[in-house]
Parts: C-alpha cells; structure tokens; sequence
C-alpha cells in the first residue's frame, strides 16, 4: 500500500511539473558559481531574497577572494555582508564552513564530492556546522551537477499544499521526501518551477487558487474553492 502511495505521488509529481512547465514556460536559472562560491553564496541567501544575497555577495568578492576569507577576522567580513541581514551569523558561518573543508580535505575544494554518491556527498556537506539541506541542495546541483532538490519557504508551501509531503512535516525533512518522488534529471526543473507557481499564483497568505493551473492536483485549493 505504501509502495503504492510512493508511485502515485510520483506520477501526481511528474504531472504537476509538466503542466506548470506548459503554463510557465522552461525554467530560467542563473549559472552556478564555482562549488566554494556558491557555498558562500548560498550561506548569504538564508533568510533573505537573492537579490540581496546578491549585492552582499559582490561586495564581499569586490574585497577578498575565498582563501582570504580564511585568514582575515571575521569582524572585517560583517559590514561587507550586511545587505544579506544577520551579518552576525553569517559571517562567522561562512568562515567556519570554509575552515572545515580545509581542516578535512587539505585545501580549498569541493569537486571533489562528484567522485561521490550523491547520498555521500549530501552528508558530507550537511555535517558542517550551519549547512542545512537546503544549502548543500543548492551547492550539489547547481554547481556540481548531482542531483539534489532544494526546498525554500515557496517549494515547502506549494508541496504540502499539494499533498506531495506530509502537511506537519518541516522543510529540513522535506528534502529527502520530495527527492524520492521526482525524477533525479528534473529535481532543478521542478525545484524552479515550484518556486515560480509559489510567487505568481500560489502565495502564502491570498493565494489565487482560481487561476490556478494544477488546481485538479491541490488538496488545498480545491477545498478553499470549494468552501467560497
């Protein structure tokens, strides 16, 4: 019965994908930076939009390359980062995560994890100190190509609306299951696509259900349409 659940949800999931896909277009997805950079990167978008992880970003590579973020004090990589809100944090985790790959791996380098199992390569870089699921996601896929699903607020939202992932579940465990219900070569298409439904149509306080393309899908719009 359960394997059963598995399958449906499954297909539920390769449907959904390919009507948004019609409906939106191809997803459009910046390139990816190199592994370290993007880890950086990815660090500063916790709790922030990209376009602020962005300019915190630009102003932290305008000064100091990633090996001199290993040697300067962290009060010097704060006012840089600011744009990115909780400097406080993030600094000290950016320079933490870097220091622990060093200290582990004898230099400055992550490619090496596609010589890995994608399974392998998820926990190495979730055993680092402040690196959630959603970060080491973002880092296999974008820039080393492994196949991984990053769960934001907007893939977290639309999915437990959907029914896909348990409606208690939290975002951190929502990976793994999302993961075994989407094909490995679409996990960065349907990561998108979602995030593009969750901003246009499927917002978390009005979400306009009526217009929605995957309404027949929707445990959640299907009742609110149903109760106005």
């Amino acid at each position: 019965m359960e394997h059963t659940a598995h399958l449906d949800k499954s297909a539920e999931s390769k449907a959904i994908l390919s009507i948004l896909q019609t409906d939106y277009g191809p997803a459009d997805w910046r390139t990816g930076y190199d592994p370290i950079s993007e880890l950086v990167f990815t660090i500063l978008t916790q709790n922030t939009s990209d376009r602020n992880a962005e300019k915190a970003f630009n102003n932290l590579t305008a000064q100091f390359t990633m090996h001199q973020l290993l040697e300067i004090d962290v009060s010097l990589i704060q006012p840089l980062i600011a744009a990115a809100g909780l400097s406080n944090i993030k600094a000290p985790r950016i320079k933490n995560a870097l220091k622990t790959i060093v200290e582990r791996r004898g230099e400055l380098d992550l490619w090496f994890l596609q010589s890995i199992s994608p399974q392998e390569a998820k926990d190495w870089l979730r055993s680092i100190d402040g690196i959630g699921p959603k970060t080491a996601a973002v880092v296999l896929c974008l820039s080393l190509g492994i196949p991984a699903l990053p769960v934001d607020t907007h893939v977290h939202r639309v999915t437990k609306r959907l029914g896909l992932i348990a409606p208690t579940i939290s975002a951190d465990k929502a990976h793994d299951q999302l993961e075994a219900l989407v094909d490995p070569k679409d996990m960065l298409e349907f990561h998108m696509q979602i995030i593009r439904h969750g901003r246009t149509i499927c917002s978390s306080r009005s979400p306009k259900c009526q217009e929605c393309p995957i309404i027949r899908h929707c445990m959640y719009g299907t009742t609110a349409l149903t109760q106005s």
